[in-house]
């Protein structure tokens, strides 16, 4: 499983531990990834992520998790969060013409 948020794209970084000699050796810098399960309101159900903490605040920020897919672009997303947008969209179609 590769360490990258499913919702923002963000991975792995890289650079030096410096030391007070001003030794430099590499390092990995991971990010802060959470398991969570998110409801989606449209799909009436809860999706399983794993997100970075960051994401976390931004989905809760934007209104939810289908508020924040609609949003994103999807170059930043993982196939499975392409996947339900695209049914969310779906979804928010069919009520639009459903209503109309």
């Amino acid at each position: 499983m590769a360490r990258r948020c499913e919702l923002t794209g963000k991975g792995v970084l890289v650079g030096n531990n410096v030391s007070h000699a001003n030794n430099k050796s590499r390092t990995r810098f991971l990010p802060n990834l959470v398991n969570v399960s998110l409801i989606s309101e449209s799909l009436n159900q809860s999706i399983r992520f794993r997100i970075s903490a960051n994401a976390l605040r931004s989905v809760e920020h934007n209104g939810g998790l289908d508020a924040f897919l609609v949003k994103a672009r999807d170059t930043e997303l993982s196939l499975k969060a392409r996947r339900l947008k695209k049914l969310i969209e779906k979804r928010a179609d069919a009520a639009v013409a459903q209503a109309a």
